[in-house]
């Protein structure tokens, strides 16, 4: 077999030549340069470059030009139900065309830098990074604070919570969205006790399920009554968040009652119906159409809502992945998004701002 110092070794030689690889990807694609008995299948530097490259390959795709199995299997690795080597194991048959399936894995994860919208540097906001005191939960919460430069008075506040990564440079991202539709937002980093979001995807997926998540859940709502009782902030607040988020805010809306104003889940898991009592807040449920596992339990938090009178709008989208508002990965679908960003916003100035 090839040794993996060669597969190293070739790696960093073809990633100096084109300066857009990099040594994870090259190593991926050069397993395919070997043969099974370890046999180089091309034996110059020159014919290495000469082969296309994975770089050539990865423009971004939308979620429909991917196999709905393949996609179902990233949902998994996501959500931490199999590792990264389980993905690789049962994407290999996906890989084809030149792609192996740590290309497929790549072309999958999200690119911040690419889909941002606001500069972290944008002269119309002000932000900053605040500690805020949790001593139900982890002792403190590192959170991002976003707020227009040139509002002069309160303000009303929305809390942004992430997926299962932490506060990652897409959810800092839609915090400077709101931030510019005139609300001051605060997001929150679950993963503070862990050291705070690594910066990395793949480390953040593996430290997540080490949190405790009753403290976790006291971090988030010492968060929430921060940003509602500082002296910039009207005393109304919302929440919006996804996936792991979206649980989050549906918590906040249990938890906080009155106190929230509303909630915006996205493609999030529900409460009991026990919990759903406790709801004063009105809710704005976005769900993706090809999400059996989150869907599942709408029919009966839908019984809930309506049995206990709680102010609710509904919202399935068509043909949609999992993850469709995030525009930092294929399953982002813009129209979908832009419809349910629009009806957030709409939800968000009628029962927060108003």
């Amino acid at each position: 077999m090839a040794t993996r110092t060669a597969l190293g070794a070739a790696a960093t030689g073809i990633a100096a030549v084109n300066k857009n690889a990099t040594n994870s990807v090259m190593m991926e694609w050069l397993i395919d340069v070997f043969d099974r008995r370890g046999r180089v299948k091309v034996t110059s530097s020159a014919s290495l470059c000469m082969l296309p490259h994975p770089e050539d390959s990865m423009e971004r795709k939308p979620a429909q030009d991917f196999d709905q199995e393949l996609l179902l299997i990233f949902d998994q690795y996501v959500h931490g139900a199999i590792d990264r080597r389980g993905f690789l194991d049962r994407t290999t048959k996906f890989a084809v065309g030149g792609m192996t399936a740590g290309m497929l894995l790549d072309a999958l994860s999200p690119k911040f830098a690419e889909a941002q919208q606001v500069p972290k540097d944008d002269k119309r906001l002000k932000t900053e990074y605040v500690e805020v005191a949790s001593p139900n939960g982890n002792g403190k919460i590192k959170a991002y604070v976003c707020r227009p430069a040139n509002a002069t008075g309160k303000l009303p506040a929305i809390v942004v919570v992430h997926e299962n990564r932490g506060l990652n440079p897409h959810i800092e991202d839609i915090a400077r969205r709101l931030a510019l539709d005139n609300f001051m937002a605060i997001a929150p980093d679950a993963l503070t006790p862990l050291g705070g979001y690594p910066g990395d995807e793949e480390k953040a997926r593996e430290l997540f399920p080490k949190l405790d998540q009753p403290k976790v859940r006291e971090d988030f709502i010492a968060c929430a009554n921060y940003i509602r009782t500082r002296a910039d902030c009207t005393g109304k607040i919302g929440a919006v968040g996804f996936c792991y988020g979206g649980g989050v805010v549906s918590m906040l809306a249990v938890r906080l009652g009155a106190d929230l104003a509303a909630g915006v889940p996205f493609y999030g898991g529900q409460p009991t119906a026990e919990d759903t009592a406790k709801i004063k807040a009105a809710m704005l449920i976005n769900y993706a159409g090809t999400d059996e596992r989150i869907n599942a339990g709408w029919p009966a938090w839908e019984a809930a809502l309506k049995a206990n009178n709680v102010r609710y709008e509904g919202y399935i989208y068509a043909g949609t992945q999992h993850g469709f508002n995030n525009d930092t990965t294929p399953r982002y679908d813009a129209t979908a998004a832009k419809l349910a960003w629009e009806r957030t916003i709409a939800h968000f100035n009628k029962y927060v701002r108003g």
